[in-house]
């Protein structure tokens, strides 16, 4: 049930990605300062500074903000329709597959549109392989699902291991950067932002259905859910969030992962609250760990997949103690 603390919750966390969107913004080799970003934005003077500021950090900031929220929406319907706490946006192959198409796309010269299209089309064989096989007597075997993605992501592995070692590019340096997870050339547009809204307002509407999923199938069916096209439906749009997310950013790791956790620690376990929470705390998440990646060894940069796994890691193993001892 909705209550104060969640509306609460939700102010906070618009806080903080607003904070997080100045931050980014604010953050780099060129220093700005914040008066100077409003003055800048209001009334630009300094040719040099409003360029960096418009065709480098403003992209970059929405795209970074636009990942996380897609990766945090997917991370909360594969842990609801798996009902498994360690299920992520990556658990089925289907990051592996779109980075196999969009790797394809790149090696063979292409862009754009067409390689959204490689790596949407990468994630759909994932997800027919994966249901393929797990699926048993006309119902989806949850172990089969995580033992099938696990062992195709591996697979996926192995082949952009292959395309790489064999490749003659001369850009394999960046591939790899992308693979890990960067930003420095991502650049979203209205499509993705009416996805996130998509995530949101669709995420709301379906979140009683997702709170008696949760519950189990039998709770389900006897409360008059169509299980089989819940599922489905739920299955195709993670993994379409998740192509997209990975075509603009790579693979930028635990933020599927971890973001649903701390919001339950927090109290949001309804999923009229949780999703739009997660999308708010994903998109922050990986807005303040791509500012790091590029102030930390600056002018060097990081890939933000490195940064959101540093702190991934000992932020999911204290959330791992915490509900251990309750």
């Amino acid at each position: 049930m909705i209550n104060s603390k969640h509306y609460l919750l939700l102010l906070f966390l618009l806080v903080l990605a607003i904070s997080a969107l100045i931050f980014s913004l604010l953050s780099g080799s060129i220093d700005i300062g914040l008066t100077q970003l409003i003055s800048l934005l209001t009334n630009p003077q300094d040719a040099l500074i409003n360029q960096v500021l418009k065709e480098i950090r403003l992209p970059r900031t929405l795209a970074g903000f636009t990942v996380g929220g897609l990766l945090a929406f997917s991370g909360v319907i594969m842990q609801a329709l798996l009902r498994n706490p360690l299920a992520d946006p990556y658990i089925l192959g289907v990051s592996g597959g779109a980075a196999v198409g969009a790797l394809c796309a790149i090696l063979l010269g292409l862009s754009g549109f067409i390689l959204t299209n490689f790596a949407l089309l990468g994630a759909l064989i994932s997800v027919l392989i994966v249901f393929g096989f797990a699926h048993k007597f006309g119902n989806w075997s949850v172990t089969r699902l995580l033992l099938t993605g696990v062992v195709l992501s591996a697979g996926w592995g192995a082949i952009i291991n292959i395309l790489l070692a064999t490749s003659t590019s001369n850009n394999v340096q960046s591939i790899l950067f992308w693979l890990i997870g960067d930003l420095s050339q991502s650049r979203v547009s209205l499509i993705h932002y009416l996805l996130l809204l998509l995530g949101v307002f669709g995420g709301i509407t379906i979140g009683k259905s997702l709170n008696v999923l949760s519950r189990g199938d039998l709770t389900a069916y006897s409360l008059g859910l169509n299980l089989k096209l819940l599922k489905l439906t739920l299955y195709f749009v993670a993994s379409v969030f998740t192509a997209i997310a990975v075509t603009v950013a790579g693979s930028v790791g635990f933020v599927g992962l971890v973001t649903p956790h701390i919001l339950r620690l927090l109290g949001a376990r309804d999923h009229r609250v949780l999703i739009p929470c997660a999308i708010l705390l994903g998109g922050s998440f990986v807005t303040i760990a791509d500012s790091l990646a590029r102030t930390i060894i600056a002018p060097q940069q990081l890939p933000v997949g490195a940064v959101t796994a540093i702190i991934g890691v000992p932020v999911f193993l204290i959330i791992l103690h915490a509900n251990t001892k309750r």
